[in-house]
């Protein structure tokens, strides 16, 4: 009798106060259309005519919660791979969905380049996720600070007469949230935990759904998670409502979150819900979780089946006879059947089509209008590459309201009231390269981040989706690894997995390189080479002041994601320092500087190296007459091939000269190519210059050693010129 009572109560409920007969038809269909799909593909991947299954199965009942408590192309969504159900109650289709399974040309998610569950949809808001877990927090983390950012300055998102990036009209509501998903496992990921922290001080509207099937691949929850239960965990998160809730309950989870969303959406703070839902099929379809969970399990779990819970509840209550549930449910079976037979029978991608939307085919910093001329100006004064690079910022910033930096300790000064009558002079980078612009264009455009290079990088990829141009800096390249993962997993690929339809054109400026003298392993670091290996990513690293900005400027106003190496030696070198060129001086990436012609050796380098180059090349042609050419590359990827091979061809012997280590390096790639391709141009070896392969040491007598001197280039060119 007690149950009987309870089920009334429940039905009331649904009724009265939560959904409709129609929404809870609705809710029915949408969870099973979910599952029929999943059991297509799976059929689909036995009979071969798809490469990978993952399924959302056991998921469903808090999946639609969240689609149907949410508004499609109002809030964002960044999703994971079990959000099957989430996406088709926002209105992706099955059609879509499998024509991504069969990775067919047509396939609108990513053209037949990402593996099947990962949804993308620029209508709907659904951002392109990796299969990489936990990183998309950040990535909503920024997202919604870009919401809340246009909904402050409104005129920023609106495309005017004089933009000159690749700019559109920026879609934004005051009360929008932003959704991400991850799995219970996921959450030991430490982006996840970067991701509290902004959102928690922040109090930005993002709704967490934690899908906690109680396994990560084969790794129990227990394992995974101290006292298993993640809820636990972050409860002292402020800002936060929390709310944990039985997931494979339908009714339950949508009160659950539709709570959760308003409390998002009022702008108190963000909200995580932590669903405990089943996975009643293995992760995917690549193994067998027969061979680590138990037969008794696997019966528990399929008692607590939402699918059938569902369609019980629809019985129990009158919404639906059996009839009827057969009726919907043989509806949905030929859809899929439909949608399913149209995939299979669907074009497959064409190779002509890989490169396709690598980089930006709008505004490319390789365009021929970067190619500009410094403005002539009665200022004759010659500044350093920092002061350059500081003007530079400002210049942008005020012409372009879309920028923002943040990054270590770049802003002037944090604390309310500390730059108000002059109480501090203000810090402005460790450098000093972002000095004033705090002050000049306040907190909401220059903040100080946490200390953690993901959440930088992380958290720019978001706001680039949305339209931001997020110029950040990595404190020390040292530095730089923690946000690796975001760099090559996510900023590289978001425009190619995508095909075009999302993408993450960010700047990053990171000093680099040694020659410091005490500067040690920590401080004095070079790998670019790691990154230029990286496609969808451009990379340029100045020597002098006046390249420094041409050369920034581009990087900010192109679209494409650009990694700026700023030689922390040269900042403030007598070297290359240059008089400002005006606010529309530009030069395009991969156009490299002939800055000593020559005729009897080239040497190609980059960097702190050029101006030891250039010191050995005019002592080498004093002492013995041999003229060296010396090519400044610049811009490393892409790097200017046409130069360097009429170079070569010119001289006939080629010397690759860089600061990072010798072997695998930068220089390599160069020194293979024209061997390849200028092998009967040479009338020597390929030489390299390089630092030994060995990380820089804090004695100075050790670090002289280390990295390559003029008189190590000075010596390379005479024995290159007289081979």
């Amino acid at each position: 009798m007690a149950e009987k009572a309870q089920s009334v109560v429940r039905g009331r409920e649904v009724e009265k106060n939560l959904l409709s007969r129609e929404q809870m038809i609705e809710f029915y269909r949408l969870m099973y259309l979910s599952r029929r799909t999943d059991d297509r593909e799976i059929m689909l991947k036995r009979q071969q005519k798809i490469f990978f299954q993952i399924s959302c199965a056991g998921h469903e009942a808090l999946l639609v919660a969240a689609g149907m408590a949410m508004r499609p192309g109002y809030d964002w969504f960044f999703p994971y791979y079990r959000d099957r159900a989430l996406c088709l109650a926002l209105g992706n289709t099955v059609a879509d969905q499998m024509l991504q399974a069969v990775g067919a040309a047509s396939d609108p998610a990513s053209g037949g380049r990402q593996m099947p569950s990962h949804w993308t949809s620029p209508k709907l808001n659904i951002v392109s996720p990796s299969s990489s877990t936990a990183t998309q927090c950040l990535h909503a983390v920024g997202c919604a600070e870009a919401g809340r950012y246009f909904t402050r300055h409104p005129s920023a998102a609106t495309k005017s007469e004089t933009d000159y990036r690749a700019y559109k009209d920026v879609k934004f509501h005051g009360d929008e949230v932003t959704y991400v998903s991850i799995g219970e496992g996921s959450t030991s990921q430490g982006e996840f935990w970067e991701s509290l922290n902004t959102a928690s001080n922040g109090k930005l509207p993002i709704l967490y759904i934690v899908e906690d099937n109680g396994y990560a691949i084969s790794t129990p929850v227990e394992a995974n998670t101290p006292g298993g239960n993640i809820s636990r965990l972050i409860a002292n998160f402020p800002n936060f409502h929390f709310a944990e809730v039985d997931g494979t309950d339908a009714v339950a989870s949508y009160r659950t979150i539709v709570e959760a969303v308003e409390y998002c959406r009022s702008g108190r703070g963000p909200a995580l819900v932590h669903g405990h839902v089943i996975r009643p099929y293995s992760h995917s379809f690549s193994e067998d979780e027969r061979d680590y969970r138990s037969a008794e399990e696997l019966e528990a779990d399929a008692l607590r089946d939402p699918i059938a819970k569902m369609q019980v509840l629809l019985l129990r209550e009158g919404i639906l006879d059996q009839a009827g549930i057969d009726e919907l449910e043989a509806s949905v079976n030929a859809e899929v059947q439909a949608a399913a037979d149209a995939a299979v029978a669907a074009a497959l991608p064409v190779a002509s089509s890989i490169l396709k939307n690598q980089y930006s085919e709008d505004l490319s910093p390789t365009d021929p209008r970067y190619a500009t001329e410094p403005t002539a100006s009665d200022d004759k004064n010659e500044r350093t590459m920092a002061d350059l690079i500081n003007t530079c910022l400002k210049d942008e910033m005020r012409r372009d309201e879309r920028i923002v930096v943040f990054g270590e300790d770049v802003a002037d000064a944090t604390r309310e009231g500390a730059l108000k009558g002059g109480k501090v002079k203000g810090k402005g980078g460790v450098f000093k390269l972002t000095a004033g612009l705090q002050t000049e264009f306040g907190s909401d455009r220059v903040w100080n981040s946490p200390l953690a290079e993901a959440n930088i990088v992380g958290r720019a990829i978001g706001m680039a989706v949305r339209g931001l141009k997020p110029v950040v800096e990595i404190q020390f390249f040292d530095y730089i690894w923690p946000a690796m993962h975001q760099m090559r997993n996510e900023l590289s690929v978001m425009r190619w997995r995508s095909n075009g339809a999302f993408s993450s054109p960010i700047v990053m400026r990171v000093p680099i390189g040694g020659y410091l003298t005490g500067g040690s392993i920590y401080h004095s670091q070079s790998g670019e080479s790691i990154f230029t290996h990286t496609p969808g990513v451009r990379v340029v690293m100045p020597s002098n002041a006046l390249d420094a900005i041409g050369l920034l400027r581009t990087a900010i106003r192109c679209d494409d994601p650009v990694l700026f190496l700023e030689h922390k030696r040269l900042y403030r070198e007598t070297f290359g320092r240059a008089a400002y060129p005006g606010p529309d001086y530009t030069i395009p990436f991969g156009k490299a500087k002939i800055v000593r012609p020559g005729k009897d050796v080239t040497v190609l380098t980059y960097g702190a190296v050029v101006p030891r180059a250039l010191q050995a090349a005019v002592k080498l042609h004093r002492e013995t007459g041999i003229d060296v050419e010396l090519i400044d590359l610049r811009s490393l990827s892409p790097f200017d091939w046409d130069a360097i091979s009429t170079s070569v061809k010119k001289t006939n012997r080629v010397i690759v000269a860089h600061e990072d280590m010798l072997s695998w390096g930068y220089g390599a790639e160069i020194a293979a190519k024209i061997g390849e391709e200028l092998f009967h141009d040479l009338d020597a070896p390929v030489r390299r210059v390089a630092a030994m392969d060995s990380f820089v040491a804090y004695a100075p007598v050790l670090e002289d050693v280390i990295l390559p001197q003029p008189e190590d280039l000075y010596k390379a060119m005479l024995e290159i010129a007289r081979f």
